[in-house]
């Protein structure tokens, strides 16, 4: 399988303690309350956001130099949905890609808001500027048979930037899954994703059942990016991904019999 990482893992960062959540808990994702918090988890050490990059990057050169095992692989867009300064995003990408980067059936590109600044007013004519940030997305989401949404919770809904980044787009997401990742406090980014589910269905994609959802996800990772309890989400991954296997591949045969007319 192969991966492509164009995402840079933010620093660690030591958040002060977030009124929106759990005050004994430093920069708790959770974001119950209207103030948003200075960061979206609480950064459990350097080594294992530095993982998210450096480990991707690795197997990306590995897995192209070797090849997948499978004939065709679908292309899945992993789209880390977080740009926050100090966020938890690289510890859960870094997780996912470990679990995606053993199946033969996808290669991955990962897509990266931390990398891409699209302006929040949308224009039928972008100037050059906008579309030198939209070529560095807009043809990979194109490409990509299936997507894997990684989105935090902040307000009890998804970030602005990842909304930003689907508004911008229609087509690249037409007749095409989407599996969703997410993490935060005691809800684990459901609410998040329960709306995001609305949105892709006026995308005229399809959202696959299961989902993959961390809750008070910085207690739930060590200092290397480990999950301390891996058997659930082991099973909740493999089962998202299955789905996600079934739907794209159904899907693209499909468009390549007959062009999808949404």
């Amino acid at each position: 399988m192969n991966q492509t990482a164009q995402a840079s893992a933010a620093p660690s960062v030591s958040a002060a303690p977030s009124a929106a959540g759990d005050p004994s808990v430093p920069g708790d994702p959770s974001a119950e309350g209207s103030a948003p918090a200075p960061s979206d988890g609480y950064a459990p050490g350097p080594t294992a956001r530095t993982a998210f990059s450096t480990a991707a990057k690795t197997a990306a050169g590995a897995k192209t130099a070797a090849g997948s095992g499978a004939a065709d692989p679908l292309r899945l867009a992993l789209i880390v949905g977080s740009n926050r300064e100090g966020r938890f995003a690289p510890v859960v990408a870094g997780w996912f890609l470990d679990r995606a980067g053993a199946r033969d059936d996808f290669s991955v590109d990962v897509v990266d808001l931390a990398d891409v600044e699209l302006p929040t007013v949308l224009s039928g004519r972008p100037g050059a500027a906008v579309h030198a940030e939209l070529a560095k997305v807009s043809p990979r989401l194109g490409d990509a048979d299936a997507f894997v949404v990684l989105t935090p919770e902040y307000n009890h809904s998804f970030p602005a930037a990842l909304k930003n980044l689907i508004d911008w787009h229609f087509t690249e997401w037409q007749a095409k899954p989407v599996g969703f990742l997410s993490y935060g406090g005691v809800s684990g980014g459901l609410r998040a994703v329960e709306q995001l589910r609305q949105v892709f269905a006026e995308m005229h994609a399809v959202t696959v059942r299961d989902t993959v959802s961390f809750a008070n996800a910085w207690r739930q990772f060590d200092d290397e990016g480990r999950h301390r309890d891996p058997a659930a989400p082991e099973a909740a991954v493999t089962s998202m991904l299955d789905q996600l296997a079934w739907w794209g591949a159904a899907l693209r045969e499909a468009k390549s019999h007959r062009q999808y007319g949404g």
